[in-house]
């Protein structure tokens, strides 16, 4: 191989010779011609070697020999050899594999497409586009080709009933025969097809560095869509290095399964982003391409597994460049995998000096056929090769990068407006035209803004959900925009074309104001706006800001854009509802109902036992009162028997610990203590501690038996009055008044007659209690007196008595909050009709506090949790229409209020135990969730279910829900109806890798929450209403 000096960039030989040495990756053979070749030479070799994994299903590199052969024979009957194309529709599955090898072994090229996420258009067009002979495909999807003009072959059915013959077919292949055709991501209208031979794929994954040490016994991921070409280095690269192909499930649940067992990992930069290493100590090796990656991501695998970082268009044959990254050092995409060239050349197709940025090139072993149907296209892209006397073609990348003195390449970004979003290729100009097929649209432009696709639209009042759907159908729907800015005009530069730089700071830039703006909030009122986007940063910031836009938003050849208010919330509001999270849906939750969904554990009896007849607060309570009923026991069977004053200082004893365990301070240290478990213990150990809001069993059970010891206590008050003993008549008339106050507030205090006489119990409960508060205190000194020794004074007896210092200090716990009742100001909100926001600045508690506000102190109180905004002085709480006063403080929004007490917390004070939470709130059960969403402690995913949330709790506070929780699933029941909310839970947590869930709801649906998920495996905590 030569090099012509005289195209070099000057007659510096240092550069020309860099440029051939670096230029030029290593000179090797590969070991096969062909794909199937190299899979047939482990199956020979080892073929009792697990070939394939998926879920609980394996097969061997034997079976998969004998089954591929099977239907390549069928395949060659039908016609197939080389030259024909065979649409491979399917999803990952072992029958996808058997279909990929069997197509191979026929002579074929495999088409391959999923078909969960392809649409229907786009599946008609590649059919005819690649001419395919056949489909091979799944039970699911037959219906989908069910009126293609070509035969249809069923994987499904033909893994079932095998047979045919399982001797290799006569070998037709050569290397230069097409393998596979990938279709970019036809972000066009017309997707291209990209014709990879099998001399192409060989020379990367059949040697070092692209095989990325794959080998007999080395577990390889399978995640990636099959239509992505870097789904073929997973895929064909185990199968011909002998290693086994380990391939996920649907679920998150199978993600991490196959995450946590493989040793190579082959993904984008994103997807591996969601991962730590410690978390996967098996992975060895993982490399990424698709899209940059980013230098701490890099640092962080580097340090513990080999990394590479690779790069490479799919008609270079997945990636032409490989870096064995070593952390610390600056992240490159190495230098030309074996047999391959890069060049970086200028406009003229001429190389730059070292170190100066161009467009690369490449050329090589890994150079594709082509673009399929489209000569022309190939021809524009595809050049013969100067650089090389074995007149081989060369590939413009649209790659600007240069090389560093150490022969790296750096990767400089694209060169025209394709890009990669989500590893997928884009076309920013398909993108346009694909929003300009709506016919609410006059005109379009679409950009890549800070890593997110940004669709802008004229005229002001484009309905933007018309434009979204329009897109969708065009589209797939990682190309669909997911923010958006309606302009009445898209301004134009000198020359005429689209001003990029002033749409990027329209959408980028924050409003300035200008005092004298033509704009006045009562017109933006009125004027239709349609800004809508996912993550809610950008929408927070302008649209609900308080000032007034420039009215020319540094773009003095257009109108501006207008930030709307209230006047079309439908159309501006957070596209929540629009979140790609699953591929091909409309909404996060589109197919839940579908997912599969694991059993509950342990027989039903057990079940029920375990969790809902003996739950923590219950086994509290039952402690309890076991331990009263031994020492009931233990009283009554010691010789001697017992007498009154032995009774009263139990019966006290037990309504100590009742009232106690209901003190403010007492409550706080509990939840301190317990919160202040490290992160890194073990799970069980953090999900036991996170229950420390069951203590309230403590106060049920000591009240219950403070209650039974005084049945007994009157009992032997009044035996002894009546038998001339010491007890009094006075003790025992106030015992039995003590008696009926007691029963009266357990009967208020039982939990459906509190929840449906609640202002009734908040009535009673309180001065019942006082009134035998002070009661017990006269009774005590009275039993005091009564047992005192003869000549011993009352005062002197009093102090030496337990019973007395138990009251007095049970005393002072009641009245301790009530030493900081205090009126304080209120700063009120309206929200809507529905809902009102209480701002305070007496205090500035904590997250997961909650405080206690009234209008009359010794009538009623209501608890509500505390809003703190982190770096800000008080809080703030959502009180929302939930009967007469709830509904009076929205009418009559509340200048001033009645606290008293400390900030208490509450059930979510448990949240930093767990790295990863998932939210489950319904209507108003967002106010104690909302601190720590602002404060994010921990990573949160919110669910949040809700008729209309707008409606009820506004803009502002919605938008400032979502801009700090931008994956949010908000589900509006009254559009959607109400959901299982078990399920669609479930799919949330295995999506987020969520440690636990929190549920802020009403009673019914927190009891099923926590019942139907724990019974399933995962952490759940809610409120109880036992207490």
């Amino acid at each position: 191989m030569a090099i012509d000096l005289s195209l070099a960039p000057t007659s510096d030989s240092l550069d020309a010779s860099l440029f051939y040495r670096f230029g030029f990756g290593r000179r090797e053979q590969p070991p096969f011609g062909c794909v199937h070749h190299a899979f047939e030479h482990h199956a020979l070799r080892d073929p009792n070697a697990v070939a394939v994994e998926h879920l609980d299903t394996t097969i061997t590199y034997g079976e998969l020999d004998r089954r591929a052969n099977a239907l390549a024979h069928r395949l060659r009957a039908m016609g197939v050899g080389p030259g024909a194309r065979v649409c491979l529709l399917v999803q990952r599955s072992i029958a996808m594999v058997v279909g990929i090898m069997s197509i191979l072994k026929a002579g074929g090229t495999y088409v391959p497409l999923d078909g969960g996420i392809v649409t229907d258009s786009t599946l008609e067009f590649i059919i005819c586009n690649a001419k395919c002979a056949l489909v091979l495909t799944l039970t699911d999807y037959v219906h989908r080709v069910s009126d293609a003009d070509i035969p249809v072959i069923n994987l499904d059915e033909d893994m079932k009933t095998g047979g045919g013959d399982p001797n290799t077919v006569q070998d037709l292949s050569s290397p230069d025969d097409s393998a596979y055709i990938i279709y970019t991501s036809g972000t066009t209208g017309t997707p291209k097809g990209v014709e990879v031979m099998h001399r192409n794929v060989t020379n990367l994954v059949c040697l070092s560095p692209g095989n990325v040490e794959m080998r007999p016994g080395r577990k390889v991921a399978q995640l990636l869509n099959i239509a992505f070409d870097m789904a073929a280095w997973e895929t064909l690269g185990s199968l011909s290095n002998g290693a086994t192909l380990c391939v996920r499930g649907k679920s998150q649940k199978d993600w991490q399964a196959v995450l946590r067992t493989v040793d190579i990992v082959i993904a984008t930069p994103s997807i591996i982003a969601r991962y730590h290493p410690s978390d996967y100590p098996n992975i060895k090796v993982l490399a990424t391409a698709g899209e940059p990656c980013p230098q701490a991501l890099a640092d962080r695998w580097a340090a513990a597994a080999h990394y590479y970082n690779s790069c490479g268009p799919t008609e270079i044959t997945i990636v032409n460049t490989v870096q064995l990254h070593e952390a610390g050092s600056p992240i490159s995409i190495g230098a030309p995998t074996p047999n391959n060239n890069v060049y970086v050349l200028d406009e003229r197709m001429v190389p730059v000096p070292i170190g100066e940025p161009g467009i690369m090139w490449a050329g090589g072993g890994g150079i594709s056929r082509g673009y399929v149907g489209l000569p022309e296209k190939t021809a524009e892209r595809f050049k013969p090769d100067p650089f090389a006397d074995d007149g081989s073609y060369m590939f413009n990348t649209g790659d600007l990068g240069r090389w560093r003195v150490d022969g790296t390449l750096e990767h400089l970004g694209r060169v025209d407006d394709q890009v990669k979003i989500k590893g997928f290729r884009v076309e920013l100009d398909g993108v346009s035209a694909a929003m300009q097929t709506s016919s609410a649209v006059k005109d379009a432009v679409a950009l890549l803004l800070d890593g997110e696709l940004w669709g802008f639209v004229t005229p002001a009042d484009a309905d933007i959900a018309t434009v979204t759907e329009a897109t969708k159908k065009v589209q797939p729907y990682y190309a669909v925009p997911s923010k958006w800015l309606a302009l009445p005009e898209l301004p134009h530069t000198a020359n005429g074309k689209i001003d990029k730089r002033a749409l990027k700071a329209a959408a980028l830039e924050p409003p300035i104001p200008v005092p004298d703006s033509p704009f006045t909030e009562e017109k933006i009122a009125r004027t239709p706006s349609t800004i809508t986007e996912v993550d809610a940063k950008f929408y927070a910031k302008s649209l609900y800001s308080s000032e007034t836009p420039k009215s020319d938003l540094s773009m003095p050849d257009i109108p501006p854009p207008v930030y709307g208010s209230e006047a079309s919330i439908s159309e501006k509001k957070l596209a929540f509802d629009q979140v790609p999270v699953l591929e091909k849906q409309s909404y996060p939750w589109d197919g839940y109902l579908d997912d599969e969904f694991p059993d509950k554990t342990q027989g039903k009896l057990l079940r029920n036992v375990r969790h809902q007849v003996f739950s923590l607060y219950r086994r509290l309570f039952g402690i309890v009162f076991v331990a009263n009923a031994a020492v009931l026991i233990a009283t009554f069977a010691r010789s001697g028997g017992t007498n009154a004053q032995h009774l009263g200082l139990i019966v006290v004893s037990n309504l100590f610990c009742a009232i106690l365990m209901r003190q403010d301070y007492v409550i706080n240290t509990f939840f301190t203590v317990a919160c202040a478990v490290p992160i890194s213990w073990p799970l069980f150990i953090r999900r036991t501690c996170a229950r420390v809001y069951h203590i309230g069993g403590l106060h049920s059970g000591c009240a219950i038996s403070g209650l039974v010891w005084l049945i007994a206590f009157t009992v032997q008050a009044t035996r002894e009055f009546v038998n001339h003993g010491k007890t009094s008549i006075a003790t025992v008339a106030i015992t039995y008044f003590i008696l009926v106050l007691l029963i009266g507030i357990v009967l208020f205090a039982y939990p459906k007659n509190r929840s449906v006489h609640h202002d009734m119990f908040e009535r009673t409960h309180r001065f019942l209690g006082w009134s035998a508060t002070a009661l017990v205190l006269c009774q005590v000194v009275l039993l005091t007196n009564d047992y005192k020794s003869p000549g011993q004074s009352l005062g002197n007896a009093i102090v030496h008595s337990p019973p007395f210092w138990l009251v007095i200090i049970l005393t002072c716990s009641i009245i301790l909050p009530w030493l900081r009742l205090k009126k304080v100001n209120v700063r009120s909100v309206v929200l809507s009709k529905h809902a009102v926001q209480l701002h305070f600045d007496y205090v500035t508690p904590k997250s997961g506090h909650f405080v206690r506000i009234s209008n009359s102190p010794l009538v009623e109180w209501h608890g509500f949790a505390c809003i703190p905004v982190p770096k800000e002085k008080g809080f703030s709480l959502v009180v929302s229409k939930a009967g007469d006063w709830t509904g009076d403080k929205i009418m009559n929004p509340p200048s001033k209020l009645w606290v008293r007490g400390v900030p208490c917390y509450g059930v979510l004070r448990i949240t930093p135990l767990f790295r990863r939470v998932v939210f489950v709130a319904t209507g108003s059960g967002i106010g104690p969730c909302a601190p720590c969403i602002f404060e994010q402690r921990r990573p949160i995913k919110l669910l949040w279910t809700s008729p209309d949330v707008r409606q009820t709790f506004g803009d502002e506070f919605v938008d400032k829900i979502l801009s700090h929780s931008p994956g949010a699933v908000v589900y509006d029941t009254r559009k959607h109806g109400k959901p299982d909310m078990v399920k669609l839970t479930y799919r949330l947590v295995r999506e987020f890798e969520a440690e636990a869930v929190c549920i802020i709801s009403n009673q019914k649906l927190t009891q099923r929450l926590v019942y139907g998920l724990s019974s399933r495996g995962i952490p759940a905590f809610g409120a109880i209403w036992d207490s």
